[in-house]
């Protein structure tokens, strides 16, 4: 990744956005020196227009940013930074610069598929997810047929956290089971897509 610092005088915007939700977080400026010290050390920085200096994100409050992933834009002169927020974004307290919620949402679904994604792929992992991938689709496809009649048992009662944990578990093992088939999560959503039109 080659940036272009030059064009805008020594500086690039740095759009933040949440790693898990997607949510645009802020937006800052880094000189050279402040996306080397983001990537070494793993926590955003921006150089202060206003201070004249670098600033790490969180250095007074402790919400710092963790870096996931750096991306830059097709002419090179604007970053993309995922990260994952330790508290609230806006110095105001709010989750974001632009005073949204930053709550889970949808696109956590794609998160959650990369986590397992990465679980299935690693050789040293020793979670609950790979353990699945190891038994085989039939074993996941039985995870999925039990959470899927837990759901159904649980909607009949009137325990909404129960029914909420058993949905969750039933998504869950739906997107192993995705995995497991070499497919995506839009590839559904293309599916449900293509029958709304």
């Amino acid at each position: 990744m080659t940036i272009d610092f030059e064009k805008a005088g020594g500086l690039v915007p740095a759009v933040i956005q949440d790693v898990q939700t997607s949510r645009v977080l802020m937006v800052g400026f880094m000189n050279e020196e402040a996306l080397e010290k983001t990537k070494k050390e793993g926590k955003v920085t921006f150089y202060s227009r206003t201070k004249q200096r670098l600033w790490t994100k969180g250095e007074t409050s402790g919400n710092f940013l963790i870096s996931k992933e750096i991306i830059s834009d097709c002419d090179n002169d604007t970053l993309l930074i995922k990260a994952q927020p330790l508290g609230p974004t806006c110095h105001t307290g709010s989750d974001t610069c632009f005073n949204e919620d930053n709550t889970p949402n949808v696109l956590f679904l794609d998160y959650l598929q990369k986590v397992i994604s990465d679980r299935k792929n690693s050789s040293s992992d020793q979670s609950y997810t790979k353990s699945l991938f190891e038994k085989g689709i039939n074993k996941i496809a039985q995870k999925v047929g039990e959470e899927a009649v837990e759901t159904v048992i649980e909607a009949k009662d009137d325990n909404d956290d129960l029914f909420k944990n058993e949905v969750a578990d039933l998504l869950y093992h739906l997107l192993v089971l995705l995995e497991a088939k070499n497919l995506q999560i839009d590839d559904i959503m293309a599916v449900l897509a293509e029958r709304h039109k």
